[in-house]
């Protein structure tokens, strides 16, 4: 079983705001496979299932705030009894410019609050793929009005842009092909 567990906060004041882009690209991912989440309450969050190859796959929102999302990611791995070798957790990522995703086997929070939450509750051990919100305006803002500000047009196109290539990584987890690279 795989678990695809994207970052962000729940709420519609929240939707579009760089810190929800994990839950834009998990979104874009379910579409390709005709996945619609549903509310889980026992685990806080919304979750799609589907099976690829025999291989069960969960994609998952949490519904707690982004900092706090370990709880829920710790509840999944315990019910389904999902190795966090098989876990892959998609966020955004204020160091890494627009447009650029880095892919990790494990590591460290880097300062990521709600990655620190994750590593507290489930080890280092988990797959990440770290999506770049950086821009000019980074430079200009308060860390976090940066992260809770909505995508600009220009930057939504740039996002669009990427699918496709946060698609694959996806499918390359599911598929045990996952390695650690940069694209951009």
């Amino acid at each position: 079983m795989k678990l695809i567990f994207a970052q962000g906060n729940p709420g519609s004041e929240f939707r579009g705001t760089r810190h929800n882009v994990g839950f834009v690209l998990l979104d874009a991912y379910a579409a390709t496979r005709s996945a619609r989440f549903a509310e889980k309450t026992k685990f806080q969050a919304l979750i799609a299932e589907f099976s690829d190859a025999g291989e069960k796959v969960l994609l998952v929102k949490p519904t707690t705030y982004y900092n706090d999302t370990g709880a829920s990611a710790r509840a999944l791995v315990d019910f389904y009894k999902i190795d966090t070798a098989d876990v892959l957790v998609l966020h955004d990522d204020l160091m890494l410019p627009l447009g650029t995703i880095r892919t990790r086997e494990r590591g460290s929070d880097a300062g990521n609050n709600g990655i620190k939450s994750l590593n507290s509750h489930l080890g280092q051990d988990y797959k990440r793929a770290r999506v770049g919100i950086w821009t000019e305006h980074a430079e200009r803002m308060d860390a976090t009005a940066f992260v809770l500000g909505k995508f600009t047009p220009n930057e939504q196109k740039i996002l669009t842009d990427i699918q496709p290539t946060a698609i694959q990584i996806i499918d390359d987890c599911i598929m045990n092909k996952f390695h650690s690279t940069s694209y951009t």
